[in-house]
């Protein structure tokens, strides 16, 4: 919880009173590695802060596992579309590890902006935060090579790279387990 509380910190403007709201709403957990949080085709309920371990978000086509991304300690983790618009999810969320997870359900996040409106400032931040990693993605998968993107991984993200199989890290980068093995034979 003392994660939770340092990110709460960061967020200016936002009051000890509105602060101590949300974080009274947050449920604290703990799962074993593998635990699905959430199921494609169902709606997505909670906010979920991964305080201590790690989780991915993956979807499947053709019976393939398609990961796309990774969530560490510290961050906030949700099926974002399934979780604003209330539609069925289209991806899975999974952790990585055993993991310390913090959770708020949609109801309850929106009771904290009635009471305490400044929190929906913060929560834009995430959202923003959230999109900006998403749109980094999708530009770096599209326009650099393969060792461009390990590269950048290894560099921005370093501890994926020690949590996620290798699979998921290909699937991640948009290559086969083998481009990721030559890309990592080579530096």
């Amino acid at each position: 919880m003392d994660n939770f509380i340092t990110i709460l910190e960061k967020f200016q403007g936002v009051s000890m009173e509105a602060k101590q709201a949300f974080t009274d709403r947050m449920e604290v957990f703990e799962v074993e590695k593998g635990t699905i949080l959430v199921k494609e085709g169902e709606i997505s309920n909670y906010l979920y802060y991964i305080n201590e371990g790690s989780a991915r978000s993956y979807y499947i086509r053709e019976n393939r596992e398609i990961t796309v991304s990774f969530t560490l300690n510290g961050e906030f983790v949700t099926a974002m579309h399934s979780f604003i618009t209330r539609q069925p999810s289209y991806e899975y969320i999974e952790t990585l590890e055993k993991s310390k997870i913090l959770k708020m359900s949609y109801d309850n996040l929106n009771q904290c902006f009635r009471e305490h409106p400044e929190l929906e400032r913060s929560y834009r931040m995430i959202l923003e935060k959230y999109y900006i990693v998403l749109e980094e993605h999708q530009i770096f998968s599209k326009f650099k090579s393969a060792k461009e993107r390990y590269m950048e991984l290894m560099e921005n993200r370093p501890k994926v790279i020690q949590k996620a199989s290798v699979g998921q890290i290909a699937s991640y980068l948009d290559m086969t387990i083998e481009t990721l093995s030559r890309t990592r034979a080579k530096i």
